[in-house]
C-alpha cells in the first residue's frame, strides 16, 4: 500500500508513477478527495464528541424544564455523533479499499512502457555455437528418461509433469546448490507453507478477488502460493522487529502453483510454463533507506548462481508497465535458450520498498523509538525452469548432458546419459 503522507505531500510523484505504468492517474485526485472528506468527517466527529462530553456536565447540573430541554438536545447530539462517526468510518473504508488497488510507486530510474520496453543492462557469456542440431529440453529430457509430460497430463492434466531419475536428481541438486549459496551469504533457510490465508495473499500485493493466476480452496478459504515470497512476507505480519537484527534474510524452498490463465497456446511444450514447480526464493527485510543497495545484492547473488552454472545470460531492467503490483523496480536475469534462439527469464528480483510491509503491518523502531515500516525485497535463486537452460546449453550430440562443475557434487553425477 502506498503511503498516505506521500500522497498528500507529493501527489505528482504518484501521478508520474501511474503514467509510467500505463495506468490512469485520475485515481490520485479520487484518493485526495476521499482523504480530505474522511479527515473532515473525523474532525466533525471529534468536535461533536467533545461537545457531547461537555454537554453532559451541563445536563447533570440542570433542574426541571431546563434539564428536560437539555436531555432532548443531548439525545440529538448523540445521534449527530453517531452519524458523524459512521460517515468517517465509511469514507475510511472506501479510501482503504481504493488504496488496496493502487500499485507501488515505481523508482524514477525504471524504464517507462510495457513488456517490450525493457532495457538490457548487462550481457554475460556468448551463446554456444553447436556443430550439430541442438535438441530442445523436452526431447533431451525424454532421451534421458528425466521428464515425463505424457503421464503428468494423464495424472493431473495439461501443464503438469513428472521429473524422474536424473531429472529428479537434477532438480534436487540445483535447489540444494541454491540453498547452500543462500546460506553462505547469510540467509536463514526456510521450508514454507504453500497454503496461506487471504489476508496474507492480499497483504503481499495479490488481489485475491480478481487475480486469475491464483489457485483457491474455497471450502477452507486458503490460497496456493505462486512463490514462497507470499509466506515469507507474511512471516512477520503485525510485528515490530528489532532494528539491531536488520537486515533479516530468508531463503524459502517451496512448491509453487500458478493457473497460467490467459497463457493458452504459449510455451505449451515442456516445462517452461507449468502449473506446479519448485523454487528457492530469497527474501529480505531491510530499512527503507537500504533497499536499493539490498536490491543490487540480490541481483549479484542471482548472477553468481548463473555464472556457476556456466549459462550465457543477460540482465534487463523491467519496464514500469510490466512490474507487478508490489514492485517499485525489477531486474530479470534471462538465459539463452538455444532451441528458441532467444533469451528467456530464469530469475527476477524486486524491490517492493515499504508497500508490502505497510499492508502487512511489519515495522521496526527507529533511533527515536518510533515504529516505522520496513522495506521488503525478493529474488529467485533457482527454480524448475532453470533445468531448461542447463539441459539445452550443456547438451552433447549423443543426447547426453555434461553438468557444470559447480553443480556436480549436488547431483552426484558429471554427465547425464540416456539409459542403455
Amino acid at each position: 500500500m502506498i503511503d498516505l503522507r506521500t500522497l498528500r505531500e507529493d501527489p505528482d510523484r504518484l501521478r508520474a508513477s501511474q503514467r509510467a505504468r500505463g495506468e490512469d492517474d485520475a485515481v490520485v485526485d479520487t484518493l485526495l478527495d476521499l482523504d480530505e472528506r474522511r479527515r473532515s468527517a473525523l474532525t466533525k466527529f471529534e468536535s461533536l464528541r467533545a461537545e457531547q462530553k461537555s454537554f453532559g456536565k451541563s445536563v447533570s447540573k440542570a433542574q426541571g424544564e431546563e434539564k428536560a430541554a437539555l436531555l432532548a438536545r443531548a439525545k440529538e447530539l448523540a445521534a449527530e455523533v453517531k452519524a458523524a462517526e459512521a460517515e468517517a468510518e465509511a469514507l475510511g473504508a472506501e479510501l482503504d479499499e481504493l488504496m488496496q488497488t493502487v500499485p507501488n510507486i515505481v523508482e524514477e530510474d525504471a524504464p517507462h512502457g510495457g513488456e517490450d520496453d525493457y532495457v538490457v543492462l548487462e550481457t554475460f557469456g556468448e551463446p554456444r555455437q553447436f556443430d550439430f542440431e541442438p535438441r530442445d529440453h523436452l526431447e533431451l529430457g525424454e532421451l534421458l528418461d528425466a521428464i515425463d509430460m505424457e503421464r503428468g497430463a494423464k495424472v493431473s492434466g495439461s501443464r503438469f509433469f513428472f521429473l524422474k531419475g536424473v531429472g529428479a536428481r537434477l532438480q534436487l541438486g540445483l535447489l540444494n546448490m541454491a540453498m547452500q549459496h543462500a546460506i553462505a551469504n547469510g540467509f536463514t533457510p526456510m521450508i514454507t507453507p504453500v497454503l496461506v490465508k487471504p489476508e496474507t495473499m492480499q497483504g503481499t500485493g495479490f488481489h485475491v478477488a480478481h487475480d486469475k493466476e491464483i489457485y483457491r480452496l474455497p471450502e477452507d478459504d486458503l490460497y496456493l502460493v505462486g512463490t514462497s515470497e507470499v509466506a515469507l512476507a507474511g512471516y512477520h505480519a503485525q510485528e515490530i522487529l528489532n532494528a539491531d537484527e536488520l537486515p533479516l534474510r530468508y531463503a524459502g524452498w517451496s512448491s509453487c502453483f500458478r493457473r497460467e490463465a490467459g497463457s493458452y497456446g504459449k510455451d505449451t511444450r515442456g516445462i517452461i510454463r507449468v502449473h506446479q514447480f519448485d523454487k528457492v526464493e530469497m527474501f529480505s527485510y531491510v530499512r527503507p533507506e537500504d533497499s536499493r543497495e539490498e536490491h543490487r545484492r540480490l541481483l549479484a547473488w542471482e548472477k553468481e548462481m548463473l555464472d556457476a552454472l556456466e549459462l550465457p545470460y543477460r540482465v534487463i531492467d523491467t519496464a514500469a508497465g510490466d512490474l507487478g503490483m508490489s514492485a517499485a523496480r525489477k531486474f530479470d536475469c534471462e538465459a539463452w535458450i538455444p532451441s528458441q534462439g532467444r533469451y528467456r527469464e530464469l530469475s527476477s528480483t524486486s524491490n517492493c520498498t515499504e508497500f508490502q510491509a505497510r499492508r502487512l503491518a511489519v515495522r521496526f523502531r527507529d533511533k527515536d523509538g518510533k515504529p516505522q515500516h520496513l522495506a521488503t525485497l525478493n529474488g529467485t535463486l533457482a527454480t524448475t525452469r532453470w533445468i531448461v537452460a542447463i539441459l539445452e546449453n550443456h547438451q552433447q550430440a549423443d543426447g547426453s548432458v555434461v553438468l557444470p562443475k559447480a553443480l556436480r557434487p549436488y547431483v552426484g553425477l558429471e554427465v547425464l546419459e540416456p539409459p542403455k
